[in-house]
């Protein structure tokens, strides 16, 4: 949840199945307008782009090329695979865009669940793995070195998308500013006058009257991954729906960084969490794992990284 501070203006626009907004601290309403609308349009020009839903997308394209074919795509394009390539490292697999041909297996066109069989999910594996992708950048091309490989930019596009927006923001000499995506990515540029930073607030996705934190961001991003609302999140790794997790959060450099992380952390150990943010100074994470006691089925609230010395908190 964003809290909007005294004296701000407020854009909205929809694109992605949500809605975004745009928060600017600038003297002239009508500017700060202009340059909100310019930035919705860039967010336009990126979903016809990056989304594997829109047909002649740069995605969509790739989505149809087979094994050995290669593509010559958008710049956009281009750097969001680079970025997503660079999380699947850093990650070890846990995110990954490349669990189209998974998601088709457990999800049907209706969005209802299905029940996959061995040899389905084995047959999806198969496709599934960004070794399975090579990226030439000296043409900006991109290869498919297996058939049948289905990318998802989901867990990344919403970010990138908003970090994009940003870049724009600041062409436009608009330096204080919030964006989100769907309250799920949010970006902070600068802070309000007289502020510790921008407020959010991060509530418990099983509980939504319990506040688990109130974060002052600037120049930084925090993004949020969960189950609710019939969402699924499959574990790339061992092609099976992620259980025992309610929602993750992850507090990053950037938009980008922090949604597909939001995602992968969904995914992976809480000691693979605690890993990651210790290698990663500037990342911290937050998990809500299920309540298991039977007898008071409390929710698990776990916090990796140096939250305490952060500076965000109340």
């Amino acid at each position: 949840m964003v809290l909007t501070p005294t004296g701000s203006h407020r854009f909205c626009h929809k694109a992605m199945t949500t809605t975004f907004e745009i928060f600017t601290v600038h003297t002239d309403a009508r500017y700060a307008q202009q340059a909100a609308w310019a930035a919705f349009d860039e967010l336009d020009r990126l979903e016809r782009e990056l989304s594997r839903f829109i047909e002649n997308s740069d995605i969509s394209r790739l989505n149809n090329l087979t094994a050995g074919q290669s593509l010559l795509v958008g710049p956009a394009a281009f750097e969001c695979l680079q970025l997503c390539v660079r999380m699947y490292a850093e990650t070890n697999g846990a995110f990954d865009i490349t669990i189209g041909s998974l998601m088709d297996c457990w999800v049907g066109k209706d969005k209802t669940m299905r029940t996959p069989s061995k040899e389905q999910l084995n047959l999806a594996r198969q496709h599934t793995g960004l070794h399975l992708i090579k990226l030439d950048e000296a043409q900006h091309t991109v290869q498919l070195l297996g058939k049948g490989v289905q990318i998802d930019l989901g867990g990344i596009g919403k970010g990138y998308a908003i970090d994009r927006m940003a870049e724009l923001l600041g062409d436009w000499s608009i330096d204080t500013a919030l964006i989100h995506g769907g309250y799920s990515s949010v970006l902070a540029l600068g802070k309000p006058p007289g502020t510790k930073g921008w407020p959010v607030t991060l509530n418990n996705p099983g509980n939504r009257k319990q506040s688990l934190v109130r974060l002052y961001l600037q120049d930084r991003a925090v993004s949020g991954s969960g189950l609710q609302k019939g969402r699924y999140i499959i574990d790339p790794r061992t092609a099976q729906l992620v259980e025992g997790k309610r929602a993750a959060w992850a507090y990053g450099p950037d938009a980008a960084t922090a949604d597909a992380l939001s995602t992968a952390f969904m995914v992976m150990s809480p000691d693979e969490v605690e890993q990651y943010c210790c290698r990663h100074s500037d990342v911290l994470s937050m998990i809500v794992t299920k309540g298991r006691d039977t007898e008071t089925q409390k929710d698990k609230i776990l916090r990796f990284g140096s939250w305490n010395d952060s500076g965000l908190l109340k």
